[in-house]
């Protein structure tokens, strides 16, 4: 749900997208009839864009006032993709406008004619030149304010008609002067454009819909702030996907395990709180904590038989003739001994023996292919990690895995 804040940059965005819809409305309706009356096909190409930037104005517009509303039971998430989904109507148009605007150029350039009032339709291009200028300066600034990207994003955009404008101008200017030929080249030009912008319009709103990540750089953004963060032991599993003007992430917090629940719950709050200042676009971002990897542990393998480093991983905890305990510092071997299971010959209570003497033997996290109920419980509620391995792996390649979190945790006995 939106905040005060986040409303009244929202208000005063849906302001400055509704100016710019009604300027560039009037630029639109100028051109169109200058367009008309002179004969210009760059300046009728000029109107069809200054369509685009009017349905542009108006799809953001459209997304920061449907932003504004609640999270409905229907619509949990909101209603931010409104923007994207409009974007996305408008670009079909902007297209096939803008092959229509080609396909006449064309024409034009094959059979040139002279531009009727002139002086009409260079002032008009003039004056487009200028209020386009005014247009770009005032989206920029609103946009800076409120950090609102799509408004900056026309800001660049108001930019590029205050170039077409001018290039209008010249064609028109050459027409006069008896270059008929200059004039429905400046009109084809102008459609590659408009076609261009609609193209890439679609394409943004397709990507935005399918939730695809358009900001690759933040993602280390993200990283950076949250690793800013005293306590944090690592960030990982970092997804974004914006939603109208507004992003949306998730992530994985790894904390020392040792910690309180309200202390990681403090953590938590103060990464969301850091993320949210480096990027303002953030709506929301979803903390998973999870206990860290520690720098020193001890692991234990149950193994097969005595071959050090290089023995047989055991299939059952209990039956496993020995187990292989390492020492790990930052992931690195220590040292490692092998050691006789003793409840390998018990006829009973094998499991629930073999993990009493692992706890004894403060064993951080166990490293086995199957686990039963009994010692699955004890081993958790004594805080040792327990960590399901892969077929084909001898020791060394099961440390190696678990060194570069590749290990899935067990999370229930099997």
């Amino acid at each position: 749900m939106p905040t005060e804040e986040k409303i009244a940059s929202l208000i005063k965005g849906e302001k400055a997208a509704r100016t710019s819809a009604m300027a560039a409305t009037l630029l639109l309706l100028s051109k169109g009839i200058a367009g008309v009356f002179s004969g210009s096909i760059a300046l009728l190409a000029d109107a069809v864009h200054s369509f685009s930037d009017v349905a542009a104005c108006v799809a953001v517009w459209f997304g920061l006032r449907l932003a504004k509303k609640k999270p409905t039971e229907s619509f949990p998430y909101g209603f931010y993709k409104a923007e994207t989904f409009a974007s996305l109507l408008v670009s079909v148009v902007i297209v096939v406008s803008g092959v229509q605007i080609l396909l006449e150029s064309v024409k034009r350039l094959l059979a040139p004619s002279a531009v009727s009032f002139a002086i009409l339709a260079m002032s008009v291009a003039g004056s487009s030149a200028l209020l386009s200028y005014v247009l770009a300066q005032y989206k920029s600034r609103i946009g800076k304010q409120i950090n609102s990207q799509a408004l900056l994003s026309e800001g660049k955009h108001s930019m590029i008609d205050v170039y077409l404008s001018l290039t209008v101008l010249a064609g028109v200017l050459a027409s006069s002067l008896g270059y008929w030929w200059i004039e429905p080249l400046a009109g084809l030009l102008i459609g590659i454009v408009v076609v261009r912008v609609g193209l890439g319009l679609g394409k943004d709103a397709a990507l935005v819909l399918m939730d695809a990540c358009l900001r690759p750089q933040y993602i280390q953004q993200i990283i950076a702030a949250a690793r800013s963060v005293q306590g944090v032991r690592g960030v990982h599993n970092v997804k974004i996907r914006r939603s109208g003007p507004y992003i949306f992430g998730d992530l994985h917090l790894e904390v020392d395990e040792r910690i309180s629940v309200e202390k990681t719950h403090e953590i938590s709050e103060e990464v969301e709180q850091k993320i949210k200042e480096s990027i303002g676009e953030i709506d929301s971002i979803t903390i998973h904590p999870e206990p860290g990897f520690r720098e020193r542990l001890r692991a234990a393998i149950p193994v097969s038989e005595d071959n050090g480093l290089k023995s047989t991983p055991s299939h059952h905890l209990g039956e496993a003739p020995y187990f292989l305990l390492v020492d790990l510092d930052r992931g690195q071997i220590q040292s490692w001994r092998l050691t006789q299971n003793p409840g390998a010959e018990l006829e009973r209570k094998k499991g629930i023996t073999a993990a009493r003497f692992l706890i004894d033997n403060k064993t951080d996290a166990l490293l086995t292919k199957e686990i039963g109920e009994g010692p699955f419980h004890l081993l958790r509620d004594n805080l040792v990690k327990i960590y399901k391995i892969p077929n084909g792996l001898d020791p060394s390649g099961v440390l190696q895995a678990l060194r570069n979190k590749e290990l899935d945790m067990i999370i229930s006995p099997r």
